[in-house]
């Protein structure tokens, strides 16, 4: 039996709810290979009632469940996918736990008042950067975007006293970004770096400060290809905080 219970979890239970579980716990092996969706076709129910009664059985949703019964699955591919699964998990629930929403405020208040927002990023980052600037220009503001080395430099020492500088780095670390943040700071720019590095250098550059958390696990270890979902999800509550309230 995946999911216990006890005299106070049946009390909490709707009678639908109670047969989810019954179902759960009835169809263990073959778990590991069934979504959300799967549970609330077999059930006749939806799949917010599924994770309802899954979360008032003490666990923190589908995606636990799912990593319980894949750890106890018998095959090895399923216990390998389910560790792939869990590591997005892992990513996305650091990202919400270590992102301040004081300074996301602050962040979207230096966008509001900003003349122009330069937005610069190097490799696969340039991605997060171009879809991120877009979604800026949507919401009328006035965006730079430049994932162009050379350009970098020269766009940061002609930056005006109310432009903004926002900076995107998985760690960090490249060389063009930190030159591009240390002239845009000493020119007396406002600097926003948006990384996964608390040690990073931009950081030290930068008025506002936004880090991400990157998995120790890398897929393809010979090249920096790294998950840039952090990144994204943090672009993301800021485009739709300022979508929500502009």
């Amino acid at each position: 039996m995946i999911i216990s219970l006890d005299k106070n979890t049946l009390e909490r239970l709707t009678k639908t709810e109670l047969e989810i579980i019954h179902f759960i716990n009835g169809h263990e092996e073959e778990l590991p290979e069934l979504s959300i969706v799967d549970i609330a076709f077999e059930t006749y129910s939806s799949p917010s009632t599924v994770s309802r009664a899954i979360r008032k059985c003490g666990l923190n949703g589908f995606s636990e469940l799912r990593y319980r019964s894949g750890y106890k699955a018998k095959s090895e591919e399923i216990q390998s996918m389910n560790e792939l699964f869990n590591k997005t998990l892992i990513e996305a629930q650091a990202v919400h736990e270590r992102i301040s929403l004081t300074d996301i405020l602050a962040v979207i208040k230096s966008l509001n008042e900003a003349g122009e927002i330069s937005v610069f990023a190097r490799g696969l980052t340039k991605y997060v950067g171009q879809e991120f600037s877009l979604k800026l220009q949507l919401l009328n503001y006035h965006v730079f975007f430049t994932d162009d080395p050379n350009i970098m430099q020269i766009k940061a020492k002609k930056l005006k006293k109310e432009d903004i500088l926002f900076i995107l780095s998985l760690n960090g670390e490249t060389p063009e970004l930190v030159s591009a943040a240390a002239t845009a700071n000493q020119r007396g720019n406002c600097v926003i770096s948006c990384c996964c590095n608390d040690n990073s250098k931009l950081i030290t550059y930068s008025e506002h400060s936004l880090i991400g958390f990157k998995h120790s696990h890398q897929a393809i270890k010979e090249f920096e290809v790294s998950s840039r979902i952090p990144l994204y999800m943090i672009c993301r509550i800021i485009i739709d905080y300022i979508s929500f309230y502009s």
